[in-house]
């Protein structure tokens, strides 16, 4: 599990296209403090650690994956910096909202306007998860977990904070990126209950 706060910003340097993906990630975490098949977000993506260098980690990244998130839309390249987090521990502080890593599938990106020192970006959610979306709630984003401002049909806005922008890619994002996108667990859970018949 995790909570949507990035820790880190990594840099992909290599991808090899073996039975899974693979790739290997830069981090400016102290690699010592990985354990083998210790699970890092990775742009919202739960991903397993199968080897570690003094400065990167590599994973291995299942076609399933690859197919429901950003990975497979020709959007990890070698440079590509990319959101991390590390997995929840026990009495660590929650400071965004559950997040499990495990990608429901991605959005677009539609509109940027800036506002002040902030910027507003709309994303166009699938048409089977924006029901799930509703104003103040919560959604991850490329693992970042963040307050949805507003709702219209499959179109959701959100606002980016100086702080936002420089702790994570967010700074970088441009019109017509796909982003991974996790819907909130909470938010899924009342649609289930509010679609069973009553008893």
């Amino acid at each position: 599990m995790f909570t949507g706060i990035i820790t880190d910003i990594g840099t992909i340097t290599s991808l090899v296209q073996e039975g899974d993906l693979r790739a290997r990630i830069q981090t400016h975490y102290d690699t010592q403090s990985i354990d083998m098949g210790a699970s890092i977000a990775s742009d919202g993506v739960c991903l397993t650690v199968v080897d570690l260098g003094p400065d990167w980690y590599e994973v291995q990244i299942s076609a399933e994956t690859v197919e429901k998130t950003n990975i497979g839309r020709n959007n990890w390249v070698v440079g590509k910096r990319v959101n991390l987090e590390r997995a929840l521990r026990v009495g660590d502080e929650l400071g965004g909202h559950i997040v499990s890593g495990h990608v429901d599938s991605v959005a677009e990106v539609v509109a940027i306007e800036d506002e002040g020192d902030s910027t507003r970006v709309t994303l166009r959610a699938p048409d089977a998860l924006a029901r799930f979306i509703a104003p103040k709630g919560s959604v991850a984003l490329n693992g970042t977990s963040l307050t949805v401002n507003d709702v219209s049909g499959t179109d959701f806005g959100i606002n980016f904070i100086p702080h936002t922008k420089t702790a994570t890619t967010w700074g970088e994002v441009t019109l017509g990126d796909l982003v991974n996108l996790e819907i909130d667990t909470l938010a899924r859970y009342v649609a289930r209950l509010a679609e069973m018949p009553a008893a």
